[in-house]
């Protein structure tokens, strides 16, 4: 079976690589972002199974476009500006992450 495709964008480096190291222990292959602009890019250039984002980096995509799960990852305070599947509040556990990821994956969805 071909691994699910995931991108992980937040412009705090250390959070991508907890949140990608983590899912490619998993089995998940994944593609990742410091900034909105460069997330939109691999939006459209990889056939992606889901996308993981820290709210501030979604001002560059297009929620029409955004036709597979979106995981929003936020502070209680902010808004996102995009239509999302699923919202996780910092801080969070890699496990945490991890359940959300699969469960929007199988239709699972929380909110």
């Amino acid at each position: 079976m071909e691994s699910k495709k995931i991108l992980v964008a937040d412009d705090e480096n250390n959070i991508v690589q907890v949140i990608a190291a983590k899912l490619r222990n998993n089995g998940y292959e994944v593609f990742t972002a410091d900034n909105g602009a460069e997330a939109c890019k691999l939006y459209r250039s990889q056939k992606l199974d889901a996308v993981v984002i820290d709210c501030d980096l979604t001002d560059q995509l297009d929620t029409d476009e955004l036709d597979i799960p979106v995981t929003i990852l936020t502070t209680n305070d902010a808004k996102p500006n995009i239509r999302f599947t699923e919202q996780l509040n910092k801080p969070f556990s890699p496990k945490e992450i991890l359940t959300l990821v699969e469960n929007v994956l199988t239709g699972v969805i929380t909110q």
